[in-house]
């Protein structure tokens, strides 16, 4: 509420008042570093430290370049970064597990994990990977690195952004009528995708997932998990349309995060899909170095999904995650990619839903013991009955919801509509200039209800 109502409308008032693309970055700039500390007062200092660090060692890779010196301050500077990630968030979990096999007992230190460094950190590497490259040059003035790691619409939870991609938006934003209604609009939808749908989904799923061993029933489980799936996706998609639409309100435009996933034949179209920033770091920044599909191939695919699965969470039950959709890339690239071809695209759209379902119970239970006895319920192995009177009960009160949230998680919508768009174009303009507006107030204050009555509840993809 006090983002919605405080921080973005007087942000854009200042940013407006302002005609100079360089007042505005730095008003930009500003408001970014209010917003960070604003959940993270103390750490506020570390994404300032790591963005000058960026800058000054991106400037003595592009002034050395050609020379060992280059090199050294390159793998230095990435150190750092992978550095500072490792320390916040994975020291803990390495004690933790080396306190497994050790016959004594380390102390685990209890350190708080600051926002957003997963992104920023990634975001840092990608920058100082292109400036040795020579992809990109360094620039001169700060102020262009810091505004490309601290702006707040992608901080905290992407997507990951890079550098070359934004440099010359920086130089001068392109702030449209258009562009801005158009960013209004995609910031709404996306509001609603995580307030109206990923919150109330949540709600029921975790109800289902943690209930009583008395209440729990195989297709309880399995109902649970597809109402996760939905929660997540929208919790993940609607930060990134608010992100994205964010960005077009000032002028930028941000990379697309998210392609419909639930709708893919296969888990490698489904990852082609999801947090399409992420994979796309992974693919240009791990995979294609380490040798990508002309050597060591095998390698390279469990290296950039161990990888993966890490990079979301310190806890083994990510790592299950990332190595379990490696495991079927891979098997997917050896034989069943090409039997699933040649299926109907209905049974492998099933394969496709049945398998990431599975995937998401390692993700939800960190616990291994829980995630296992969850598997073993939904295919049961755990002695529950089919079905219940409890699931009667979740079904009954989820069922407008979850029909509402696997048809939006589709583009059935989207394509209906241009289809309408196109056999009636009149009727299709009087849509857009009347109905959407329309909409999306209804949206905005279904929100601000839902959200004065709630208590906080963050994205999902804050924690990592």
């Amino acid at each position: 509420m006090i983002f919605l109502y405080l921080f973005l409308p007087v942000l854009l008032a200042a940013y407006f008042l302002f005609k100079k693309p360089t007042h505005r970055i730095w008003i930009l700039i500003g408001f970014s570093y209010v917003f960070y500390a604003w959940g993270e007062p103390v750490w506020v200092i570390l994404l300032l430290a790591a963005s000058l660090l960026g800058y000054f060692f991106a400037l003595g890779i592009e002034r050395t370049r050609g020379t060992p010196l280059s090199r050294l301050l390159f793998i230095t500077a990435i150190a750092v970064n992978i550095g500072l990630l490792c320390f916040f968030k994975y020291t803990g979990f390495l004690m933790e597990s080396l306190n497994m096999l050790l016959p004594f007992q380390l102390p685990v230190p209890d350190i708080k994990l600051p926002i957003g460094i997963s992104f920023f950190t990634f975001e840092l590497i990608c920058y100082l990977t292109d400036v040795y490259k020579g992809v990109i040059e360094a620039p001169r003035s700060p102020k262009k690195v810091l505004f490309y790691v601290s702006f707040f619409p992608h901080l905290v939870a992407g997507p990951i952004i890079r550098y070359r991609d934004i440099e010359e938006q920086i130089e001068r934003p392109q702030v449209t009528l258009a562009g801005f209604s158009g960013g209004v609009s995609r910031f709404v939808f996306g509001l609603g995708k995580k307030v109206l749908l990923a919150n109330l989904l949540g709600e029921s799923a975790n109800l289902l997932l943690h209930a009583d061993e008395a209440s729990v029933s195989v297709l309880g489980m399995w109902f649970g998990i597809l109402l996760f799936a939905l929660q997540i996706y929208f919790d993940f998609s609607g930060y990134s349309d608010m992100a994205i639409g964010l960005g077009k309100m000032f002028g930028f435009n941000l990379r697309e995060n998210f392609n419909y996933p639930y709708i893919s034949k296969s888990a490698g179209e489904f990852w082609r899909r999801w947090n399409m920033s992420l994979g796309g770091f992974f693919r240009d920044y791990v995979y294609i170095p380490l040798g990508g599909n002309q050597r060591n191939t095998v390698r390279n695919l469990f290296v950039v999904w161990f990888l993966t699965g890490i990079w979301h969470g310190a806890s083994w039950n990510f790592i299950i995650w990332g190595l379990y959709f490696g495991t079927l890339i891979y098997i997917e690239r050896q034989f069943l990619g090409k039997w699933l071809n040649k299926l109907p695209a209905l049974f492998a759209h099933i394969y496709a839903v049945l398998i990431i379902l599975i995937g998401w119970v390692w993700f939800y239970f960190t616990d291994l013991s829980e995630a296992i006895h969850a598997l073993l319920t939904m295919f049961g192995l755990n002695h529950k009955a089919i079905l219940n009177v409890e699931l009667g009960f979740y079904v009954r009160d989820n069922l407008t919801l979850v029909a509402a949230a696997v048809i939006l998680s589709t583009p059935l919508l989207l394509t209906g509509a241009r289809r309408i768009a196109k056999a009636f174009p009149r009727l299709g303009r009087g849509i857009a200039f009347a109905g959407t507006p329309v909409l999306q107030v209804i949206i905005l204050f279904l929100c601000t209800v839902l959200l004065v009555g709630s208590s906080y509840n963050p994205f999902l993809y804050y924690r990592f």
